[in-house]
C-alpha cells in the first residue's frame, strides 16, 4: 500500500468517526441516546489511535457503510426528538 492511499484511507475514516462523534450532543437528547454515548468513549479512543491501524480499502469501505447506516437509522428518532422538542417550547 503506498504512501498517498494510505493516507487517504486515514483520511476517510477519520472524517466517518468525527462525523458520529459530531452527534453527541443530539444523542444526549435521545431516550436511549445514552447507551450509545458509551459506545463514544471508545471511539474516540480509536480515533486517537487511528494513525497506528493499518487499514486497506475494504475496511474503510465497511466503515463507510456501517457509518451511512447509523446516520440512516439516527433520522426518524433524531427528527423525532427534535419536532417534540419544537412542540414542547409551544405549550409552555
Amino acid at each position: 500500500m503506498t504512501e498517498s492511499s494510505s493516507m487517504t484511507h486515514l483520511v476517510r475514516i477519520t472524517n466517518c468517526l468525527q462525523t458520529i462523534l459530531e452527534l453527541e450532543p443530539q444523542l444526549e437528547k435521545l431516550e436511549h441516546g445514552n447507551s450509545l454515548l458509551d459506545e463514544f468513549v471508545v471511539l474516540k479512543s480509536f480515533l486517537e489511535k487511528i494513525d497506528k491501524v493499518e487499514l486497506n480499502e475494504a475496511d474503510v469501505e465497511r466503515i463507510e457503510s456501517a457509518t451511512a447506516n447509523f446516520l440512516k437509522e439516527l433520522q426518524a428518532p433524531l427528527a423525532k426528538a427534535k419536532s417534540e422538542r419544537k412542540n414542547g417550547r409551544r405549550l409552555q
